[in-house]
């Protein structure tokens, strides 16, 4: 890995004291800042962050992405994950025992050159190609809960790929016993990953009760069982809740509506193909709705989001979170333009 962009300041920008009354009479404040930082030119996104300062003993790292880091060396390391050629404002705080601080910002551009590692662009017609995606059938006595009121099909009344769309529809009708049919689709025991892009172009159905999701879990959950899987959900929306989407994580002592995330408000999610996307690395996890952050989530070896994930795209009907369904519902359809995963 090669580094050559050097960016050096040693301006100092602001200086604030906690009062007298707080420090002890020999605590100064910090001086002579200096921040350095060296940018990769591999397309990694990581970039190597030295801060240097008389009478500091901590440094904190506002990236200009909304992550933080503080640090008692001053030296970070840190990757930037939005694709493209960006410029941040890195602002650096040092701060002495006593609670003094000095600050300095400086700008750093970085271009993160991803590559497309897996995809599926619905370019073929038919059922979903199966070398890619498999089917969770049945209902929720299956395994998955949530008391849903759908049975889940791999029929072409439910799947399909026209037009260069993958529609997943669900219908109000007697099946199996149920009172609606639809389908959820999987990458499981065929593709999986750990740390990058997933972007999604979808379309939203509508009517109160369609559930429709973008989501991943970790791939060991045959043997750990959820959550310690973990699960990372990229899209979720309620048709009793038009235009609001939810971005959750699911873990141990977060599972279920403990789960932590955030939501944003968008228009036309059910006329619109909207990108819907999660960037995950050992840092953190962030969701976008169309370049739009609006939940970042700080990762850690102590969650389970440092294996391998696997996708799903499913459909769902009513349960605790779909909640009731419109009884003059008779059917509606999920579309996805693609799925693409960077790394």
């Amino acid at each position: 890995m090669r580094f050559t962009t050097v960016i050096l300041l040693t301006l100092l920008t602001s200086m604030t004291s906690c009062g007298k009354s707080n420090n002890k009479p020999t605590d100064k404040a910090p001086s002579g800042l200096v921040v350095k930082a060296t940018v990769s030119e591999d397309g990694s996104g990581v970039v190597l962050f030295s801060a240097t300062a008389s009478n500091a003993v901590s440094y904190e790292y506002d990236f200009g992405n909304g992550s933080y880091q503080t640090v008692a060396s001053g030296n970070v390391n840190y990757t930037y994950t939005l694709p493209g050629n960006n410029t941040y404002t890195v602002k650096v705080t040092a701060t002495s025992a006593g609670g003094q601080t000095a600050s300095a910002s400086i700008q750093v551009t970085v271009d993160l050159s991803l590559k497309l590692y897996w995809s599926d662009e619905f370019s073929v017609n038919g059922q979903p190609d199966a070398s890619k995606w498999g089917y969770d059938t049945g209902t929720g006595n299956n395994g998955w809960g949530n008391a849903e009121a759908q049975y889940y099909t791999n029929r072409p009344e439910n799947v399909m790929v026209a037009d260069g769309k993958l529609k997943i529809t669900a219908i109000r009708e007697n099946y199996n016993g149920s009172a609606y049919t639809s389908t959820r689709l999987l990458t499981k025991d065929k593709f999986d990953f750990k740390y990058g892009r997933i972007e999604v172009s979808a379309k939203l159905p509508t009517g109160g009760g369609t559930w429709p999701a973008i989501w991943m879990l970790g791939s060991n959950i045959s043997s750990a069982g959820w959550p310690a899987s973990g699960e990372i959900d990229i899209m979720e929306h309620k048709g009793n809740e038009p235009g609001k989407i939810y971005g959750t994580l699911h873990y141990p002592g977060h599972s279920g509506a403990g789960g932590e995330g955030s939501q944003v408000m968008i228009k036309d999610v059910s006329t619109t193909f909207h990108k819907y996307v999660a960037e995950w690395s050992p840092a953190d996890i962030r969701f976008y709705v169309d370049g739009r952050l609006y939940y970042t989530f700080s990762n850690n070896s102590s969650t389970p989001f440092n294996q391998s994930f696997f996708v799903l795209l499913n459909f769902a009907m009513g349960g605790y979170f779909g909640g009731s369904i419109d009884p003059t519902f008779t059917s509606s359809t999920f579309e996805v333009d693609y799925v693409r995963v960077y790394k």
